[in-house]
């Protein structure tokens, strides 16, 4: 697919999701304690900062409380969006998960929801990302593929550890999976595993929001020694893996 073509395909892909979630943001229905409150006067967009986030938990609270398959239906959108089209700002929509549905029940939903919008990421490239992939990141494109193809025998452990690995860009990873052969469902296990403890932080800080003054709150050094540590467990299998491989061979 030509560089062109692949850009259209995607802006339509965009520009649909995009409009659904207009139509969603537009049609919010009213609240019962106000009906005369109209849906024009609700702003709905994606925060940008803790201030903006805190408004719109406050927001969606009210709604939940009489409406809560319409924002449940609107969080699922709004996380997919997200992780489709590799857009920044994961860590704000889990936040906003904790504060709306708690530890428990937020923290599997945003690992599935996780998973499910980076293999729609993973579909789009593999579809229509090729030429735009190959054009503009083909420099990491080749480190990254040699990586594979060395961990082969123990891919799944490898993929496993670049999501627990607190400096692997997702949005690289997820565009580039398909160009360089990662199986998908391989990717979409080791996206659901690997950004487990990610979410959990993020998500349990959310449930407890009001208290939170600053993002350096959540991703401190401790959390991030912790998660580096995590990502270097994820390999200890893998090695062993290789390791008894070859002495199998010399054998």
């Amino acid at each position: 697919m030509a560089v062109w073509t692949a850009f259209f395909t995607v802006g339509l892909a965009f520009s649909s999701a995009t409009f659904w979630l207009y139509l969603l943001s537009i049609n919010l229905p009213s609240l019962p304690e106000n009906p005369q409150l109209r849906n024009e006067s609700v702003e709905l967009r994606f925060p940008t900062n803790l201030e903006d986030l805190t408004d719109l938990a406050e927001v969606l609270q009210d709604y939940k409380a009489n409406h809560y398959g319409y924002v449940m239906l609107l969080f699922c959108s709004a996380y997919l969006y997200k992780q489709t089209f590799a857009i920044p700002g994961s860590v704000f929509m889990n936040l906003l998960g904790g504060a709306l549905f708690g530890i428990w029940y937020a923290f599997p939903l945003c690992c599935l929801l996780t998973a499910i919008g980076a293999s729609f990421c993973y579909l789009l490239s593999h579809v229509c990302g090729r030429a735009v992939v190959m054009k503009y990141f083909s420099r990491r494109i080749q480190p990254l593929q040699k990586k594979v193809e060395d961990n082969l025998d123990s891919l799944f452990f490898f993929l496993l550890f670049l999501r627990l690995f607190p400096m692997s860009p997702n949005w690289f990873l997820n565009i580039s999976s398909p160009i360089i052969g990662v199986p998908l469902l391989q990717f979409f296990l080791s996206v659901l595993i690997g950004l487990m403890p990610y979410n959990f932080i993020c998500i349990q800080t959310g449930s407890i929001l009001s208290s939170v003054t600053s993002l350096s709150e959540i991703i401190t050094t401790d959390v991030m020694l912790r998660l580096a540590g995590t990502a270097a467990v994820a390999l200890l299998p893998g090695l062993a893996f290789r390791k008894y491989k070859r002495r199998v061979k010399s054998d």
